[in-house]
């Protein structure tokens, strides 16, 4: 029987540092007051017109295939996951291709939408293909490119404290040996919250969820409500957060997932090597590693120097917790995510 293997990984983040004290400069914020909510002492920006999630993408694909050791021209799959891409449409699998050279070779490219939990519902549905015959390299990126779309004011603080850009990869291959490779995936949503996480516009919805009256549509027969003069005003092309239900919600969820691999497979928290979350905020992480009685050793976070990458955060801290050693030949490793939905999921991996 098939399975799928991480037979390559990479990331990617830009070079420009962001520290909390740079943020200081532009809102009334403290470098105290975020690491105390948030753990995130600095994360990094992309280059105006000159970084996208599509190029940060291709530059950590280019390293995972390198480990991997195929060729570009050897995916059969693109698999891309982000919440900010380079346009409404098409998605960044497409581009993505373009960018790596490879249109003359044709293949499919599909794009997730699932923000936080991207990389895990990309990661998973990569496996089905993996284990189905139907391809034999595919590639699997989150990538990131908050930067160009975050509120950098006193009003946005909240949320602009927490988002950075960066990117990573993954190539997944198939092999025969018995108990290594992805294990398990689970995944799950509750739209029932949706707006509490969310950017409403521009967006084809007509305020038929919140109510046309608070957006300010012009009345007009045909039109005027992707984009309409009022947009400027009442801000809604920037993220919204409740920050309390958010948290609330996380610390729930991300233990029930966990706990949903491990009693799939017949595993317990003991049999943990490494837990890698989605890095959304250090004081979640923390709590759910007290939740599950996980020593520091077994837990890998990196939010403190990227914040929260949403669909490039998991590739990028496995692939610097595998960098730095502690992700290991035999190792079970567990990737969870909670985010924007809500949606979350979760993956158990004999590396």
């Amino acid at each position: 029987m098939l399975h799928s293997k991480i037979a390559g990984i990479g990331f990617y983040v830009p070079e420009t540092v962001v520290t909390n004290f740079d943020l200081m400069k532009v809102m009334d914020t403290t470098d105290e007051w975020i690491q105390e909510r948030s753990g995130i002492k600095e994360r990094r920006y992309g280059k105006k017109g000159f970084e996208t999630p599509t190029t940060m993408g291709a530059a950590a694909t280019k390293i995972a295939c390198e480990r991997a050791g195929i060729a570009l021209e050897e995916i059969d799959f693109i698999i891309f996951a982000t919440l900010s891409p380079d346009y409404y449409f098409p998605g960044c699998g497409v581009l993505l291709q373009r960018e790596l050279g490879i249109t003359h070779k044709e293949m499919g490219a599909l794009d997730i939408r699932n923000q936080c939990s991207g990389f895990i519902y990309a990661l998973s549905v990569a496996d089905q293909f993996i284990k189905g015959g139907m391809y034999k390299n595919v590639l699997v990126v989150g990538s990131e490119m908050h930067s160009m779309g975050l509120d950098f004011s006193t009003r946005g603080r909240n949320v602009s404290a927490l988002f950075g850009d960066g990117a990573g990869a993954v190539v997944l291959q198939p092999t025969e040996e018995e108990g290594k490779g992805i294990l398990t995936t689970h995944l799950h949503s509750d739209g029932t919250h949706a707006e509490e996480l969310a950017l409403i516009s521009p967006g084809s919805h007509g305020g038929y969820h919140l109510g046309a009256e608070q957006f300010g549509f012009p009345d007009v027969e045909y039109g005027e409500i992707f984009v309409y003069e009022n947009l400027l005003e009442n801000k809604t092309y920037y993220p919204n957060m409740n920050g309390q239900l958010v948290f609330k919600t996380a610390v729930t969820k991300f233990p029930e997932v966990i706990m949903e691999a491990l009693n799939k497979t017949g595993l317990t928290v003991a049999d943990i090597d490494m837990l890698v979350p989605h890095q959304a905020n250090l004081r979640i992480a923390q709590f759910v590693q007290r939740a599950l009685k996980l020593p520091d050793e077994k837990v890998f976070n990196n939010i403190m120097k990227y914040g929260n990458t949403t669909a490039a955060s998991i590739p990028i801290a496995l692939c610097e917790a595998w960098e730095a050693g502690k992700v290991k030949d035999g190792d079970l490793v567990c990737l969870a995510a909670f985010g924007s939905g809500f949606t979350w999921g979760s993956a158990l991996i004999r590396w």
